[in-house]
């Protein structure tokens, strides 16, 4: 099977991850009570964990999948920044980052029952500028022509701008992919790379089109290729899958996922899973439909979760969804 074959070429191509690294905590706990001070839960902790997120779990997607990954990005003078440099060395990840005067980005959740409880954030999305930016550009034009795909991870932290597109777009190699995990009010900063993977909600406010029924699907992914000069596009539907847009076709793809517990990295996993198969030769279609096996893993699992080549490759073997292709017209 050719998509199988495209899963073993996985093994030891490169990819670099350019954008916002984040370290995402998790606060376990259980609740039995509600607080006598304020109407809201008492989580009773009972487990601490870090995870990587942002490009960096991206940036794991790529390793757990068998993929050799750089990730580039900006963080603070501080514990975080630490803890994110053990986690990348955990998995074998090259990390190659600017430090600033900013905090290093955190989420951390509280769950309790396989529940969210609440989320806070620790962050500053100002715009990376001055020395720390000029940092960033010279480590991509060094980096960037060394790989056979690029994901660009836009969480809207303040490190994917314009200059950085364009320097990716100067000085990537001949052929290479570049896909972005775009950001509402960013997508203008993506004009001219090889694929952008929004999801609906992202799609309908990129184009401003409001999409309520298959014909006004269309119109948003025509309409993003034809403003922002994309060659593909792909819309992440939730529980109605995916649709791939090409210059004159779009490929509908349903959804794997049986049951849905966290969606929590998935869109990192789609984006990591697209560009490594596309580095191992698989044609823009081949490469949604994998991304589409990997995607409907992680979201059977709690918190932020990876895929592996092997589950990857299982799901291939068992799932047995049809694709629909149409033509576009204009």
């Amino acid at each position: 099977m050719r998509l199988l074959s495209v899963i073993r070429n996985f093994r030891g191509k490169r990819v670099l991850v350019v954008g916002d690294l984040i370290l995402d905590r998790f606060l376990w706990g259980r609740v039995d009570r509600i607080s006598p001070e304020a109407p809201v839960p008492v989580v009773e902790v009972s487990e601490e964990s870090t995870m990587p997120g942002g490009a960096a779990n991206v940036a794991c997607n790529i390793a757990a999948l068998g993929g050799r990954a750089t990730v580039l990005g900006a963080m603070g003078e501080d514990h975080a920044a630490e803890r994110m440099h053990e986690l990348m060395g955990e998995h074998g990840i090259k990390c190659i980052d600017v430090r600033d005067d900013r905090p290093t980005t955190q989420k951390t959740r509280v769950i309790a029952r396989h529940q969210q409880v609440v989320r806070f954030d620790q962050e500053d999305r100002t715009p990376l500028s001055g020395r720390a930016l000029k940092e960033l550009l010279k480590a991509v034009r060094e980096e960037a022509g060394k790989y056979d795909a690029i994901v660009v991870s836009d969480y809207k932290k303040g490190v994917v701008s314009r200059k950085l597109v364009e320097a990716l777009l100067g000085t990537a190699r001949r052929g290479a992919t570049i896909v972005v995990d775009p950001k509402v009010g960013n997508f203008h900063l993506y004009r001219g790379v090889t694929l952008i993977t929004p999801n609906l909600k992202e799609a309908a406010e990129g184009s401003r089109v409001e999409v309520i029924d298959h014909a006004t699907l269309l119109e948003a992914g025509q309409t993003l290729m034809k403003k922002f000069s994309l060659p593909s596009v792909l819309i992440t539907r939730g529980e109605a899958g995916m649709s791939l847009f090409e210059k004159k076709k779009v490929t509908h793809i349903p959804t794997l996922a049986k049951k849905v517990y966290d969606v929590t990295g998935a869109g990192d996993t789609v984006i990591a899973t697209l560009a490594l198969a596309r580095a191992a030769g698989a044609t823009m279609g081949e490469s949604a439909v994998i991304a589409n096996h990997a995607a409907g893993i992680v979201v059977a699992e709690v918190g932020t979760a990876v895929a592996t080549s092997d589950a990857v490759r299982e799901s291939l073997k068992v799932s047995n969804i049809s694709v629909t292709e149409e033509k576009l017209r204009g």
